[in-house]
């Protein structure tokens, strides 16, 4: 009974301690490289070493410190920068007048393990215990760190549920754009969406649409590079390949440089940062890859340990974003001057020299780098630690209500959440004349310059400015690049061409290729009747119903119009034998005029005969007005001219097939039928029938004359200009009334070619209409099938064939009397009868 009392009163002993210390801390504190009391405390927190050591795990004891080695330079002057900024403020009686800035800078010597370290000695400050409560306030009122992307956002996460603001002079992901998952970060840089799409940009401006991409393995790299191929996808720009790796993963960093070895691209996007750019340049170098064009970001694009006569080999004419240069007017002097009697001052030490060494020790390697203050213009993210120290004092001085006069309310408690909602409404600008604010993601606006890798004369190597991005300004002011100053990869002053495939020339068009990318394609011509005028284009674009592509299919020039024309050899002849045969018609009636006198003109009707050769001379001069170029007169005169002409002429010869009938008739015994077809009614009859004709023309020209029209449909690349029928009726009834007056005409000649007289005419007229039926006969389904002017020589061919028949087969018998047998042109010889 007794023990089990002492127990109880034992225990209660522990748990009434246990209550009295409800936090404690259970390793050493993580103390500040640099620190610095005040009254209101800025946390830095920077990778002022690129090396650890990691100690030894056992499990058995403690573990020993990580131990640093290797100053980061770069990082080791932005912790100054910071330390400048503030000293700066604590002079100035504008800003904070009468409150005293302090600092605890850590040093995260490049590890994730040291930099979670410094973001709780930041977040708890030094204490061992926090009381009988753990509801304690940090001391820190803003944090300015870290520098690299993914550290960034483990300090975010890891401050932002105590709403202690957390402002990045180097961390550009995207990803801390996420006002839900980082409510207390801001940044002094922009973010990478804007570098991701100027990179596309300046990739497409420069005309290259095959690129292969490189990019870390972390939230830099990731976030970066898909921003990138979502905005190069739609400026047309086509990915080769798109590899990863992180500094820690040699098997793949091999593994990229084997693809970019193997791949077709010759320009690289290589959105890494300063570490994996450096591996990347040691396996380029190792394997000797050259010739490539890099296109980097600002994360190493301007690093100085990265340009040298080895990487410049391989590196040589690199293009890149880079932060803008700007010079921090005092800040070369307080590096030298002030800065290492401050921070470091063992050379004030007195006394015994051991203690003054044993001081000193632990600076070995920062003093080594005293007498070099030669990079200080080079820092280009200085500005950006500077303008975040002084919006940090800027919502200090809003928050504590201070006045130019009166000074601040010290006596104000400030809380770091009303540090974040006083850093969401500043806007001021340094004295380097650029203006400080947030967006709503709490980044600043993008503003970069583009420089390239160029060696000078002497050999010295160096970051040219060759152009700018800047987001402030209007959409086409933003981007200026000035391709004269660049000096591309291997030295070249021409641009590398990088393409799957060469650009289309103007007269083809792309054509994807099977499962390729679209900037794979193959360049097919444009088909008879497009054209492509500008360079890659994706379609041909058909031309104009009355214009028709050039040989190079370049542009649409006006089809060439056809027609048969006088100039040519096929209407030179055909207008020829127009001519020829109107002229020995006239010859024919020339030669019958001066023999009227004699029988046989007077035994074959001369009254008739002289009309035949009239209308006949009309036959042969109407088919010169079928050669030409088409005019609404001349369509509505070829036709109807020809319709009437050769009805006339048929007519004629009707008139006279039916005198030799009549003749033969009025021989008979009793016969008087001469007195009903005498030479008045023979004239009457021909008067009718040409009548008839001229009345189907008539009608044919007032409801739908002829008329020119351009016929498009036999040939593409030409038009056929031609007379329109107007009413294929009105055509198909003239031809065939001439042909129902023809075979009219062959049937009574056939019916009379046995007559006893030894000057039978029937039998000529017979031959004569046998001669025109052939004629017209083939000439319809040649008319039908003949294309473009060949359809009106064959028109015109079959007048002059139909009219020559009738010529020789009429007349030449005659002719041959009158001129070589004289003797057979007499009466008695007229008379003489055959039975």
């Amino acid at each position: 009974m007794l023990l089990f009392l002492y127990t109880l009163t034992l225990f209660n002993h522990f748990h009434t301690k246990a209550e009295k210390i409800l936090c404690q801390m259970m390793g050493d504190a993580k103390y500040p490289l640099l620190s610095k009391d005040g009254e209101a405390t800025i946390g830095g927190i920077f990778a002022m070493h690129s090396k650890e050591t990691l100690p030894s795990f056992e499990f058995t004891q403690k573990p020993q410190p990580l131990l640093c080695s290797s100053v980061n330079l770069p990082d080791f002057r932005l912790a100054q920068i910071m330390i400048f900024a503030i000293e700066e403020i604590n002079r100035s009686q504008m800003l904070l007048p009468n409150v005293s800035i302090g600092y605890q800078i850590y040093d995260t010597c490049s590890s994730r393990m040291s930099s979670m370290s410094a973001t709780m000695g930041l977040m708890n400050g030094p204490e061992f215990a926090a009381g009988e409560t753990c509801n304690g306030e940090s001391s820190i009122h803003a944090i300015i760190g870290e520098t690299e992307s993914s550290a960034t956002v483990i300090l975010s996460r890891t401050t932002g549920p105590f709403k202690i603001p957390v402002i990045s002079h180097t961390a550009s992901c995207e990803c801390l754009s996420n006002r839900k998952d980082h409510p207390s970060f801001f940044r002094t840089i922009s973010s990478d969406y804007h570098q991701s799409r100027a990179l596309a940009y300046i990739v497409k401006h420069l005309g290259w649409s095959w690129v292969g991409t490189v990019n870390s393995d972390n939230d830099y790299g990731n976030y970066g590079m898909a921003i990138f191929l979502n905005t190069a996808q739609k400026e047309g720009i086509c990915v080769e390949y798109s590899e990863r790796f992180y500094r820690t993963e040699p098997e793949k960093l091999k593994k990229v440089v084997d693809t970019i070895k193997k791949g077709t691209a010759k320009v690289i996007v290589a959105f890494v940062s300063f570490i994996e750019m450096g591996l990347l340049i040691d396996q380029l170098n190792t394997l000797n890859i050259t010739g490539l064009q890099i296109i980097g970001v600002e994360g190493w694009i301007t690093s100085k340990s990265l340009i040298t006569p080895k990487s410049f080999q391989v590196m040589g004419g690199s293009l890149g974003f880079a932060l803008r240069k700007i010079n921090l007017e005092g800040f070369s002097d307080y590096v030298v001057k002030e800065f290492w009697d401050t921070a470091f001052p063992c050379s004030q030490i007195k006394g015994n020299i051991s203690q003054h060494e044993i001081n000193c020790s632990k600076y070995q390697d920062l003093l080594a780098l005293k007498k070099y203050n030669e990079d200080v213009p080079e820092q280009r993210y200085s500005s950006h630690v500077y303008k975040a120290v002084y919006a940090v004092a800027h919502s200090l001085h809003s928050l504590l209500k201070c006045k130019e006069q009166e000074g601040c309310e010290k006596d104000l408690t400030i809380q770091p959440q009303q540090v974040v909602e006083a850093l969401k409404k500043v806007n001021f600008t340094v004295k380097f004349g650029d203006r400080v604010w947030f967006d709503r993601t709490g980044a600043a606006v993008a503003q970069y310059e583009v420089v390239n890798w160029q060696q000078d004369s002497d050999g010295s190597l160096h970051f040219k400015s060759v152009g700018y991005y800047d987001a402030s300004l209007p959409p086409d002011q933003q981007f200026v690049l000035k391709t004269e100053n660049i000096i591309w990869a291997k030295g070249q002053l021409e641009k590398p061409n990088s393409v799957c495939s060469e650009s289309c020339l103007p007269g083809t068009r792309k054509a994807a290729q099977k499962g390729r990318p679209v900037c794979c394609y193959d360049c097919i011509p444009c088909a008879e009747g497009e054209i492509s005028n500008e360079t890659d284009s994706n379609n041909c674009k058909q031309c104009p119903r009355e214009y028709w592509s050039n040989a190079e299919k370049t542009k649409c020039v006006l089809k060439a119009v056809e027609f048969l024309s006088f100039t040519e050899v096929m209407g030179i002849v055909l207008a020829f034998f127009s001519l020829f045969g109107a002229g020995l018609t006239a010859l024919v009636a020339i030669l019958f005029y001066r023999m009227r006198d004699t029988p046989i003109v007077k035994a074959n009707n001369s009254e008739l005969s002289f009309l035949l050769l009239f209308s006949l001379t009309l036959c042969f001069l109407c088919s010169l007005t079928f050669i030409g170029q088409p005019n609404e007169w001349s369509c509505m005169l070829r036709h109807t001219a020809f319709g009437i002409t050769f009805v006339l002429c048929i007519s004629c010869v009707l008139g006279k097939t039916i005198v030799v009938l009549m003749a033969f008739k009025a021989t008979l015994p009793g016969s008087n039928v001469m007195k009903w077809f005498g030479p008045a009614q023979q004239r009457l009859s021909v008067l009718a029938l040409t009548f008839i004709q001229i009345l189907i023309c008539v009608l044919w020209l007032t409801i739908s004359p002829p008329f020119p029209y351009k016929n498009m449909k036999y040939f593409k690349e030409k038009i056929i200009l031609e007379c329109s029928l107007g009413s294929s009726i009105s055509f198909w009834a003239v031809l065939g009334y001439i042909g129902l007056l023809a075979v009219l005409c062959f049937i009574l000649a056939f019916l009379a070619r046995t007559l006893p007289d030894n000057f039978n005419e029937a039998k000529f007229i017979t031959f004569s209409m046998l001669i025109f039926c052939a004629v017209w006969i083939t000439f319809i389904p040649a008319y039908v099938s003949s294309p473009g002017k060949y359809t009106v020589a064959v028109e015109i061919f079959a007048i002059l064939a139909s009219s020559f028949g009738l010529l020789f087969c009429i007349f030449a018998p005659k002719c041959y009397i009158i001129l070589l047998k004289p003797d057979q042109n007499t009466k008695k010889h007229m008379m003489g009868k055959t039975f």
